[in-house]
């Protein structure tokens, strides 16, 4: 029983990897379910044996998507209780899944108000308590309240999230290095340590109501 589900499973994981690749090219409205008959080499009746319905098939892709990036995010941060370490594992985790998974990441990003009902609830469940974890560690690394958590948490996700649009393995900076990078601009900012702002960009500032915000021995 437990080799005939991990068949299953695997067989399904397979149809879902190809499915999110045809969707992130064609688009879930234009993409059909022969298209991916023809890439998988399985039936449509073998198809619909692992779902019943295109919609559900593409809740499956990000629902199997983001519940991967939420058990890996909570197991790794189960146990750490440093703030700063819990948001370089946070990054981490999201930054190397959505390399190793463009299509998904593509497919998350464009077809995230394709779901309806049930499955765009389920989905949404788990995004919310994706984005309630990352606003969890924002808060802990800043009780003060000196930024807003809600425009730093999107400001986070929207960084990561861009990924699929620019990064090219390969010619791109490693992983290891785009983590470090990307960490390092959200966390110390971009100015190399010890830069002030410039005059011009003080001026800029909507008038002088967060004047500590511009103060460049702030964290």
């Amino acid at each position: 029983m437990t080799d005939e589900r991990s068949a299953y499973d695997e067989k399904l994981e397979s149809i879902l990897r190809t499915a999110a690749a045809i969707f992130a090219e064609k688009g879930y409205h234009q993409a059909s379910i022969r298209d991916i008959a023809r890439a998988t080499g399985v039936s449509l009746s073998g198809l619909y044996y692992y779902f019943n319905s295109k919609e559900e098939l593409l809740f499956l892709i990000q629902d199997h998507a983001f519940g991967t990036l939420l058990n890996n995010l909570e197991r790794l941060v189960a146990d750490e209780g440093d703030p700063q370490r819990r948001l370089r594992l946070l990054m981490e985790n999201h930054l190397r899944y959505f390399i190793a998974n463009t299509a998904e990441m593509k497919v998350l990003s464009h077809e995230g108000e394709s779901l309806t009902g049930d499955f765009r609830r389920r989905v949404n469940a788990k995004k919310k308590r994706l984005t309630e974890l990352a606003m969890e560690i924002l808060g802990e690394l800043r009780p003060d309240g000196g930024v807003d958590l809600r425009v730093a948490t999107f400001a986070l996700f929207g960084m990561m999230n861009w990924l699929y649009n620019w990064h090219r393995p390969g010619v791109d900076v490693p992983t290891d290095q785009l983590v470090d990078d990307m960490h390092r601009i959200f966390v110390e900012g971009f100015l190399p340590p010890g830069a002030a702002m410039s005059d011009a960009a003080r001026a800029a500032a909507p008038g002088d109501a967060h004047p500590a915000m511009w103060r460049s021995d702030q964290p």
